[in-house]
């Protein structure tokens, strides 16, 4: 798919993703809205999937590790046609099939339930291990926020990745530089984070995680490394694609007015499915 395709794509997953949050009256738009291009890159891009058969054993796997961020995953879901976009307006209700966040039991498309920060890398790495030993070729794709790294479990799970030279896990960091309490060099720096991920003996890269170009040469360059998994350092922005939300900490939980619902709305593209 064409760079200017997958533009359209992101800003089209952005708009839905905004819409149901101002629909449900609740969820977190902001750390949604850093990853858009990611996960357009991913399940537009490269993912080896089928929507029409969602459990399929040898599928790609992806884990939204910050799963706060889930409205952009079903965004990208319902664009697949894993499910009606009617469900969107139905997102948080209990009469929808949409969580606060990613359930794999309640949701087509959602490979793994997360919201307990922390834990996707060492759930990716039993995933990836799990294909190995089937003899399934394929790859487990995972995305962890920021302020996330401060958890120790990813650091036990880096250790045993690289000890297990896990070459179909691939990592991505949404680097937007804040957590939900505040900018992670307040509350708990963790930068720089390049060198840490290569102590551990990872195959690392940095880029700018809105450019589609540099996630699909970063995704490439990771395939050709066997002996080690990859993490993919992504430098984002928080809010991206809606000027009033751009780097404004208080749209990590925030439900958008009429009046900045229409400006999301003219800003991405038009209109989208009721």
């Amino acid at each position: 798919m064409e760079y200017n395709d997958l533009k359209k794509i992101a800003d089209k997953l952005r708009l839905y993703a905004v819409k149901s949050v101002y629909q449900a009256k609740d969820g977190h738009p902001g750390p949604a809205m850093s990853i858009a291009d990611i996960l357009t890159v991913l399940y537009f891009g490269e993912m080896n999937i089928d929507p029409k058969n969602p459990d399929w054993p040898e599928r790609d796997r992806l884990i939204l590790s910050k799963g706060h961020a889930c409205p952009i995953l079903y965004a990208a879901l319902a664009e697949l046609e894993y499910f009606d976009y009617s469900e969107l307006g139905k997102l948080r209700k209990l009469d929808g099939i949409l969580q606060g966040h990613p359930d794999m039991n309640k949701t087509p498309g959602i490979d793994m339930t997360t919201g307990s920060l922390g834990n996707g890398v060492s759930i990716g790495l039993g995933m990836s291990l799990a294909s190995r030993y089937k003899g399934i070729n394929n790859y487990t794709y995972v995305i962890i926020g920021d302020g996330e790294q401060q958890e120790g479990i990813i650091w036990e799970s880096a250790m045993a990745a690289s000890n297990f030279e896990v070459g179909n896990l691939i990592v991505f960091a949404d680097c937007n530089h804040f957590q939900s309490g505040g900018t992670v060099e307040e509350i708990s720096t963790l930068y720089p984070l390049l060198p840490k991920w290569q102590s551990f003996g990872w195959h690392t890269q940095e880029i700018s995680g809105h450019d589609m170009v540099a996630i699909k040469e970063a995704i490439a360059h990771a395939k050709l490394v066997n002996d080690r998994p990859s993490i993919i350092l992504c430098r984002t922005i928080k809010g991206k694609g809606i000027y009033y939300m751009e780097n404004d900490n208080s749209w990590h939980k925030r439900v958008p007015t009429q009046e900045q619902m229409d400006i999301a709305n003219q800003l991405l593209g038009g209109t989208t499915h009721e």
